[in-house]
This record gives C-alpha cells, sequence and structure tokens, in this order.
C-alpha cells in the first residue's frame, strides 16, 4: 500500500486542487479574463496531475516481484514527466485563447470580486505547496517535489495575474489582460519542460549527487583491511529509494565466512552513511589479473585519480 507520510499530502492536494478549481472558474465567470481562464485551467492540471500522483504513489509502494526485481518506484519519474506533459497541453490552449482575445479585446467585469476568489485560491495553493515540499524532501519523493513546485508555480502567477488586473482595472487598457495570459503560459511552459527534464534524468539512471558518492567511498575506505580495494562502484536512485553496486578485491585465499562478513560491514557502514540504501558487494581475488578488467568503469575510476593526481601535483603550496 502507499506509505501514509507519502499519500496523505497528495490526498490533500487533491481536495485543495477541486476546491481552487472552483475557486478560479467562478472568478473567470464574473469577470471574462483571460488571466483568470489561464489560471482555472492549469488548477485542472493540477487535479489531474494529483490523481496521477496517488495512482503513482500507490504502485510504487508494491513489493518487489519477478517482473520488477528492483521494485516499482520508478513510476514516479513517469508521473512527473506526464505531469509536465499536462502543463505543456494546459499552455498551449492558453496561449491560443489568449492571441485571439488579444485580437479581440473585450471588456472585464467584476475584478474585484473576481480577484478577492483568485487570492483565496492562491492562499489554499501556497499552503499545500510547501506541505509537498516539505514531505517530498523529506522522503526524496520526486513526485511530491514536482506537484509542490507546480502548485509554487501557480501561487506567483495568479499573484501576477491579479496584479495585472489592477492595472487593467485602473487603465481601462483590456488587451493588457490578453498579454498577461500570454505571460502566464510562458510561465507554465518553462515549469512544464523543466519537470520533463527531471523525469528523463531519473529514467537514464543517473549515479548519486557527489556528496553521496562520496559518502559510499569513505565507508568502503573504513572498512577494507590491508591488502584489498575495491573498484567499479555504481549508484542510482529509483523515486526515493538508492542502490551502490561494486566490486571489492580481497587476496584468493580470503576464506567465504571472512568474505561475508567483511561484505556485511561494509554495508553497514555505507547504510549508516546513506539511510535506507540498498548495497550488492561483488567479492574478486585480487591477484586475479581478469578481476582488474571486468567493467568499463575501471578504466573510468583510473583516469580519474590520475586527473586528481596531477592537479594535486600541479598546485603550489598554499594555493587552494
Amino acid at each position: 500500500m502507499t506509505q501514509p507520510h507519502l499519500k496523505y499530502p497528495i490526498v490533500i492536494s487533491i481536495l485543495a486542487a477541486v476546491i481552487t478549481l472552483a475557486l478560479k472558474w467562478l472568478a473567470y465567470y464574473l469577470t471574462s479574463s483571460v488571466g483568470l481562464l489561464s489560471e482555472a485551467a492549469e488548477s485542472g492540471v493540477n487535479l489531474l496531475a494529483a490523481l496521477t500522483a496517488l495512482a503513482s504513489l500507490w504502485y510504487s509502494a508494491q513489493p518487489v516481484d519477478t517482473s520488477h526485481t528492483y521494485g516499482h518506484e520508478k513510476i514516479e519519474y513517469f508521473s512527473s514527466g506526464l505531469e509536465g506533459a499536462l502543463i505543456l497541453v494546459a499552455a498551449a490552449g492558453i496561449g491560443w485563447f489568449a492571441v485571439n482575445r488579444l485580437i479581440t479585446p473585450q471588456e472585464l467585469e467584476s475584478l474585484n470580486v473576481g480577484t478577492v476568489l483568485a487570492l483565496a485560491a492562491a492562499g489554499v495553493n501556497l499552503a499545500v505547496a510547501q506541505l509537498l515540499l516539505r514531505v517530498g524532501r523529506a522522503h526524496s519523493s520526486i513526485v511530491l517535489e514536482a506537484g509542490g513546485r507546480h502548485l509554487m508555480t501557480d501561487v506567483w502567477t495568479t499573484v501576477a495575474v491579479v496584479g495585472g488586473l489592477g492595472m487593467v482595472w485602473l487603465t481601462r487598457m483590456f488587451w493588457l489582460d490578453s498579454l498577461l495570459g500570454l505571460v502566464v503560459a510562458g510561465n507554465i511552459v518553462w515549469t512544464g519542460f523543466d519537470l520533463m527534464r527531471r523525469s528523463f534524468n531519473g529514467l537514464m539512471d543517473h549515479a548519486l549527487p557527489a556528496k553521496e558518492q562520496a559518502a559510499v567511498r569513505a565507508a568502503i575506505e573504513r572498512r577494507i583491511e590491508d591488502g584489498m580495494t575495491y573498484h567499479a562502484l555504481r549508484t542510482r536512485q529509483a523515486g526515493s529509494r538508492r542502490f551502490a553496486d561494486f566490486h571489492l578485491l580481497v587476496p584468493g585465499a580470503l576464506s567465504v565466512r571472512r568474505a561475508h562478513e567483511l561484505t556485511k560491514r561494509i554495508e553497514e557502514t555505507i547504510g549508516q552513511a546513506l539511510p535506507g540504501i540498498e548495497v550488492t558487494v561483488h567479492v574478486e581475488p585480487i591477484e586475479d589479473r581478469a578481476a582488474w578488467e571486468d567493467s568499463e568503469l575501471v578504466l573510468l575510476e583510473q583516469a580519474e585519480r590520475r586527473a586528481q593526481s596531477e592537479t594535486s601535483q600541479g598546485e603550489s603550496p598554499g594555493v587552494k
């Protein structure tokens, strides 16, 4: 089942999306503002995205099976990418409507009531966005973070729309409303592309951040003994789960029991540095030449060490 600490924020975001959608559509109905229409359309996207996020979180929490031996967490990246695509669709619709209204401007009505309703919706979105961002960062959930960032974008665009409507009310230049709708559409496009970029990066199995990789290496080096080494460290993240695997080179005479005890200590130390990480260790005899040539990563690591050594030697004393 979906983890409660991830499910409840999404359920709250669904309720908030329903409320803000109703408020913004009412504001558009009263004012005929393109800017408020763009806000209403984005709230509709928020509702679809929140429903998709809930479904993806439920699926990602399913236990491993024979078809998905690494779990189902990567569905979160798909959900985030789908949210980005929905945002782009909404932006295209807003842009089309805004251009038409720019060609044939229309007088706006009941701006005071419309702006109050829009600001009330922004307040709801602000509260929910902060909740999603806080929980998402605490549990490394790209779904919650994506939803939170999307809602924060919605908040700022609502503030901008309200400000623009104030200018329309003061100047009676109704074409400003259409221009404002185009600006909002552009901002939504930026958010959509950024979400899709993050999703594609996650699907490509990027390594963990440099700081976390350094923590893994430090944990390994604290535990390995004299006459041992390691290489071919690989790391990746799927949803909120992290994985690491590497080759541990030990003396060939080492017993299976001793090697197992050593790898267990290493895994525990890495787990203390990065809680929840799943570690796989491949043990090989250090004397065997083939053990040094069994991964393309070995050459990359050697080249990186040489580069670091040359950089260190090239630095003058006292110069950082």
